[in-house]
């Protein structure tokens, strides 16, 4: 008996033994079948290389964008902006049961959504924007219940929301903008009660917005811009107590603002402009206390300016914009220290602007236009060194300008027409050297036009019509290389008329008193350009034709403005000229003698008047004065040593201190050295910007050859950083300064100059600081004009760290590099040291947040300059793509930080790296990549 029970034992443990292993024997080859499928998919997709995919003995878990589990199983596929195209329907998602995250952002995908993506039931991240997509959502998505982040935008997806979206509990990024929706948003959306984010702006939807929105208590974020919403703003909106930005604008929304919003006080950006809300600015905004950004333009608001505005002191962007707003501008005004914006244009507002607003001194765009003010300027502008766009126009306003005005020296935009400005132009608007657009029309200006405004060489338009202005017209104004409009029309200028440049498109001189020839050759000059000068003659029809005499007088007169400018003009061109021939004949002579050491000492005192008054070619004289201000060149004036030579301090008799870069002896007789000396003086010669070094001069004799600069006290950005003190010293509101002189030196070299000037070797030893720590580009010896009619294939030159990655495969110079290396100086500013191995560990880098990055020497940045840090990071980010074209150029870099619109960001400390760098259409903008 008990032997047949253990018998029977042993037969039943054999029995369990034998399933368990068939069991497990089925699960492996289950496993085994599986990952093959995932690999033959990924094989069939055609969305990688036959590098990888032909013969390839490592898995398929090694390929670029994927990673597996520990089991060997695909949970993530970043192909961010890698190339598909059409391949989007050759993907078998079906074969892929442990996806979560499939990023496809701007990889060119064409068609529609391919309803089999439904099949990813562990996705909790989906990424399709930045593409081509047409067609309508599939309702399959509806299947990814675990889905957390849905980002669809910018596409071309069009029919309605689907309604089940709402079935997606677990959602809380939620992006659809910039596509074609139409339809009426749906109500179901409120049951995604953990979303945090929606963005729906730029379609086409229609309807009311649903009162079950006020359900997402959760949500932070929410913009509905840009579509075709009507009806009045849900009280029930006051409910969501998290967000801190609201963009209801560009839509039809009718009604009051209403007062429940007084209970958003996280709120930061409120943006309600464009639509046609009406009544007065609800008295509860002043319980907003952390707004930053308060935009109500064009709508039909009544009423005076509350007082309660001005207690808002967070506020940085302030527009009330084409509404029926009256009553003054009070003094309180002087409250807001963080004001950088204050548009107030096409109201009703009277009486004076209050002295009150120089106590505001972060303002960098102020618009009173189209108002009822009167009064004089008289607020102080010594303290609006920031100061942009000013636009006064169309006011009563009366009085001169006031000659404070030479502080603004980043001012770009001046309009002051249709006042009632008397006086004369001041010398001191000469001193605003940014200046491009100058509009004083429709004034009571008297006196002459300034012959220095031909100086100030970023002027695009300028339009002093209908004053009493007399005198002539500065022959200056012709050597202004970006000026496109021109009008003088009715004053009283007299004289002849200069020749321009073929760069103006618009000139009117009409009703002036001015005289003799007018200029042929201009295709875009009509008779109604000079109607009303009756003593003027050419070949234009309704005026005489010239004799002889008069032309002769207008030739000599366009060569010589004054009677005497024929004189100087000549000077300027015999005089260099003719020292440059008895300089080349003393040279020889000196240095045939050289070998006498028994030469008597010549007086120390400068023979050459003023050095810098002449560019100095082998100049004996400017070479004496340099040699003896650096005791020939002694090592203990030697400031810095380059890639080719070495840079000195140098004290010239005249007091002037300047930097002296030679070349060794050794390095002047290699013709590659000697090479790229000459390209720089080549280059610095072509090019003039205020952010760019200035050349003072130069000797290029074969056995001592040097370049004469201004001296920058605080040596290269890269020295400042490495210092603890210094970079202390360089606060982010210097640091952003910084950044953004080396974007506005680059647009000018990529885009300003006649042949686009590459520089090649922007790092931060080749950036130099001045006393106030103000930025500029400098070391040319690398740069190229570059040929639209050449391929530009060059040797690979630049530093290592900061050359684009395109030029080890291509070698071919584009401004691309520039903006390359641009984005590497920036990072490195933000940081306080070079981001090599940040930009190494990018791919993994997803939880590291923006404010770990930064330079942990100096305190966080306050609120106003986080806009800053967060537009120069995010710009920064776009300029590193691998891909050129893809990588804005330095003009867009160059406007957006001229815009007067900032970004809206969370907090620092709530932005990740991974968000830069896969978001930059959020926060920066369509890239303007061509």
């Amino acid at each position: 008996m008990a032997t047949s029970v253990s018998i029977s034992i042993l037969v039943l443990a054999l029995w369990v033994l034998c399933t368990f292993t068939h069991s497990t024997t089925m699960v492996v080859a289950a496993k085994s079948s599986a990952l093959e499928l995932e690999a033959k998919a990924l094989l069939e997709s055609g969305w990688w290389s036959s590098k990888y995919t032909n013969g390839s003995s490592s898995s398929h878990c090694a390929w670029p964008g994927i990673y597996c589990n520990d089991g060997g199983s695909v949970i993530e596929i970043y192909m961010y902006e890698v190339y598909l195209g059409d391949k989007f329907r050759k993907f078998n998602f079906s074969s892929f049961p442990n996806l979560e995250d499939l990023n496809l952002y701007n990889t060119g995908l064409q068609g529609s959504i391919p309803p089999e993506i439904g099949t990813l039931s562990k996705l909790t991240y989906l990424s399709l924007s930045m593409n081509n997509l047409t067609g309508n959502l599939p309702l399959s998505l509806t299947n990814l219940t675990q889905l957390e982040y849905l980002l669809i935008d910018n596409n071309l997806i069009s029919g309605s929301i689907p309604n089940i979206l709402g079935n997606l509990k677990n959602l809380q990024i939620l992006d659809l903008s910039a596509n074609a929706f139409s339809g009426s948003i749906p109500h179901q959306l409120g049951n995604l009660k953990n979303l945090r984010y929606l963005d729906i702006s730029r379609n086409k939807l229609t309807g009311e917005l649903p009162p079950s929105l006020a359900n997402l208590t959760q949500l932070d974020t929410f913009d509905i811009s840009s579509n075709l919403i009507r009806g009045s703003i849900p009280k029930e909106l006051g409910n969501l107590k998290n967000l801190y930005l609201l963009n209801l604008s560009n839509n039809t929304l009718t009604g009051p603002i209403p007062s429940t919003l007084s209970l958003l006080t996280g709120l930061l950006y409120l943006n309600l402009s464009s639509n046609e809300i009406s009544g007065s600015i609800a008295s509860e905004i002043r319980f907003l206390k952390n707004l930053e950004h308060l935009d109500l333009q064009q709508n039909k608001l009544t009423g005076p300016l509350p007082s309660f505005l001005w207690h808002l002191t967070n506020l940085n962007y302030l527009s009330l914009n084409s509404n029926q707003i009256n009553g003054s501008i009070p003094a309180e005004i002087g409250n807001m220290k963080n004001l950088g914006t204050l548009s107030l244009a096409w109201n009703q507002i009277s009486g004076s602007i209050p002295v009150e607003i120089a106590n505001c001194p972060s303002l960098y765009n102020l618009t009173l236009s189209h108002n009822y003010l009167t009064g004089t300027i008289s607020f102080d502008m010594r303290y609006f060194y920031l100061l942009q766009y000013l636009d006064l126009s169309y006011n009563n306003l009366c009085g001169s300008i006031p000659r404070t005005i030479n502080h603004l020296t980043n001012l770009e935009t001046l309009s002051l027409d249709r006042n009632q400005i008397s006086g004369s132009i001041p010398m001191e608007i000469t001193d605003c050297t940014s200046l491009k657009h100058l509009s004083l029309s429709h004034n009571f200006l008297t006196g002459n036009i300034p012959s220095l405004v031909g100086h100030l060489h970023s002027l695009n338009a300028i339009d002093l019509s209908h004053n009493n202005i007399s005198g002539d017209i500065p022959f200056e104004l012709r050597y202004l290389p970006s000026l496109e409009l021109l009008d003088f029309s009715y004053n009283n200028l007299t004289g002849y008329i200069p020749i321009f440049s073929n760069h103006i498109k618009e000139i009117n001189l009409s009703y002036n008193s001015l005289q003799g020839q007018i200029p042929d050759g201009y295709f875009n000059w009509t008779p109604y350009t000079f109607i009303g000068n009756k003593d003027l003659c050419g070949d234009i029809p309704g005026f005489p034709p010239c004799s002889p005499t008069a032309s002769n007088s207008f030739s000599k007169k366009n060569s010589s403005p004054n009677n005497n400018k024929s004189i100087v003009h000549q000077i300027k061109i015999v005089v260099p000229l003719s020292f440059f021939l008895v300089f080349l004949l003393l040279g020889c002579i000196f240095l045939s003698r050289r070998g006498d050491k028994k030469t008597k000492s010549e007086s120390s005192e400068p023979k050459n008047g003023d050095l810098f008054s002449i560019w100095n070619y082998d100049g004996k004289i400017a070479y004496e004065d340099i040699v003896e201000a650096t005791k020939d060149f002694d090592i203990s004036y030697c400031i810095g040593t380059g890639g080719y030579g070495s840079v000195y301090k140098a004290q010239l008799p005249s007091g002037k201190t300047v930097a002296v870069k030679k070349l060794h002896r050794l390095e002047a007789e290699n013709p590659t050295f000697d090479k790229s000396f000459k390209n720089e003086v080549k280059m610095l010669v072509a090019i003039r910007h205020r952010n760019i070094v200035k050349l003072l001069g130069y000797c290029l004799h074969n056995r001592c050859m040097f370049l004469i600069y201004e001296y920058m006290e605080r040596g290269s950005l890269f020295s400042v950083l490495s210092n603890d003190v210094e970079a202390m010293e360089f606060d982010w509101m210097k640091r952003m300064n910084v950044i953004k002189s080396i974007a506005h030196a680059l647009c000018y070299m990529h885009h300003e100059c006649v042949s686009a000037i590459v520089h090649r070797d922007i790092t931060s030893n080749n950036i130099l600081l001045n006393s106030k720590l103000e930025g500029f580009v400098s070391d040319f010896g690398m740069a190229k004009f570059l040929d639209p009619d050449s391929s530009n294939q060059t040797l690979v030159a630049g530093t290592y760290g900061y050359l684009a990655p395109e030029l080890a495969y291509t070698m071919v110079v584009t401004e691309k590099c520039d903006v390359y290396s641009f984005g590497v100086v920036t990072l490195e500013i933000l940081m306080g040291r070079h981001p090599g191995e940040l930009m190494t560990s990018l791919s993994t880098s997803q939880s590291v947040m923006l404010n770990e990055i930064l330079d942990q020497r100096l305190p966080p940045p306050n609120r106003l300059v986080a806009k800053d840090v967060f537009l120069v990071a995010a710009i920064s980010f776009a300029c590193l793509h691998t891909k050129p074209k893809s990588r804005p150029t330095m003009k867009w870099v160059s406007q957006e930080f001229l815009s007067h619109k900032k970004p809206v960001t969370n907090p620092l400390h709530s932005v990740s790296l991974w968000q830069l760098r896969n978001q930059e259409n959020y926060t920066i903008g369509e890239s303007e990549t061509q």
